[in-house]
């Protein structure tokens, strides 16, 4: 494990920060930042909320600009929004292509089995949503997991593929919009041949089946948010009505389905949403309404009573959380009720891994 008193860890302590001990899972202890309680930003604990916040901290002597430094800031720095850390190391310019190879060589992997070391590696941040960063990222985990566990594979893409599996099975598995469960012989169906030809010990493919299907990766979230988002290429667009949650009254809006969320607009020349509804862990059905035909309803399949987390911007222009327990819509036709409805449950259940994983299984076929 990376620990060494860097010239960061003094400038974090001139900064207000304080050092503690805290027991790790495996039983040892370690060290990690705590931001200081005077530090906040925008009524919220202050976080790293943008690529801007590393170049902040080291113009005001905070922090040096040596990877290593800042490597160690955001693995060590508890508080730190771990979207953002995604976004930066997922960055390809030269600086953060080193401090992600930091980053990463500050995990200890050594005899931990794989779901074990993508326990670990997934909670030291938020995996970003693009393909590129993904790639880079978990290139340099395979690398950094091979390093540490000689002989467990025979090549550095084995365990790329593998574990884009895993992440994948963890999703078929534990997400509630996915029906169809996949049994431990598509598990093993899908890594045949991927250790340079040859198949994975059953044995260890059933260790990590069995791992995830007992307890699901536990996925780093953060508060609030950038609500700065792009809507080129989205996956839907179309005008649909949209009932109201305090008043039950049905309004026309512009809706644009992209990055698992679903934002409505008053016109479509807004550059700012009405209302967004983050699509993770929701579903969508048909429902029939007294008083409008070809409607949907997006709920949470939790429970009844369960809110739907989402946001929506009042009439004074604030950004405020919804109230709705579900969103019900009304298309114009059943055809285009039914091809939202599809979308969104593609959206719902979409893992932007499989041309990551089959680009690597057609490499590995490649080579044999």
């Amino acid at each position: 494990m990376c620990l060494p008193k860097s010239t960061a860890s003094r400038a974090l302590k001139r900064a207000g920060w304080r050092r503690e001990r805290r027991r790790c899972v495996s039983g040892g202890r370690n060290s990690t930042w705590t931001l200081p309680r005077g530090l906040c930003y925008r009524g919220c604990t202050w976080a790293l909320c943008h690529l801007q916040g590393i170049q902040y901290l080291t113009e005001h002597k905070l922090l040096t600009s040596d990877v290593q430094d800042i490597a160690q800031f955001l693995y060590k720095g508890d508080g730190l929004n771990k979207t953002a850390i995604g976004t930066y190391l997922g960055e390809k310019d030269p600086i953060n292509l080193q401090v992600l190879q930091a980053f990463v060589d500050c995990h200890e992997f050594a005899n931990l089995n794989l779901v074990q070391a993508l326990r670990q590696f997934l909670w030291s941040f938020r995996l970003p949503g693009e393909a590129q960063k993904i790639d880079r990222m978990m290139e340099a985990f395979a690398a950094r997991y091979c390093l540490c566990n000689p002989g467990v594979f025979r090549s550095t893409d084995t365990c790329y593929v593998l574990s884009f599996s895993v992440i994948m099975l963890n999703t078929g598995l534990h997400n509630p919009n996915v029906r169809d469960r996949p049994p431990f012989e598509r598990f093993v169906s899908m890594n045949r041949g991927i250790n340079n030809g040859s198949n994975l010990p059953e044995e260890q493919l059933r260790n990590l089946f069995d791992s995830i299907k007992s307890e699901p990766f536990s996925i780093p979230e953060d508060d609030g948010g950038d609500l700065t988002h792009t809507f080129f290429n989205p996956d839907r667009e179309g005008w649909l009505l949209k009932l109201g949650g305090r008043v039950k009254t049905w309004k026309r809006r512009w809706f644009i389905l992209t990055d698992n969320c679903l934002y409505y607009f008053e016109f479509t020349t807004d550059k700012e949403p009405r209302g967004i509804i983050p699509l993770e862990n929701l579903s969508v059905q048909k429902v029939d309404d007294p008083k409008k035909p070809f409607c949907l309803e997006l709920y949470n399949p939790s429970g009844r009573g369960q809110k739907v987390k989402a946001c929506k911007t009042d009439g004074d222009g604030r950004v405020v959380e919804g109230r709705h327990e579900s969103y019900r819509i009304s298309a114009a036709n059943a055809e285009e009720r039914d091809q939202w409805i599809e979308a969104i449950r593609a959206s719902i259940t979409r893992v932007p891994f499989y041309d990551l994983l089959s680009a690597r299984k057609k490499k590995i076929a490649s080579k044999q």
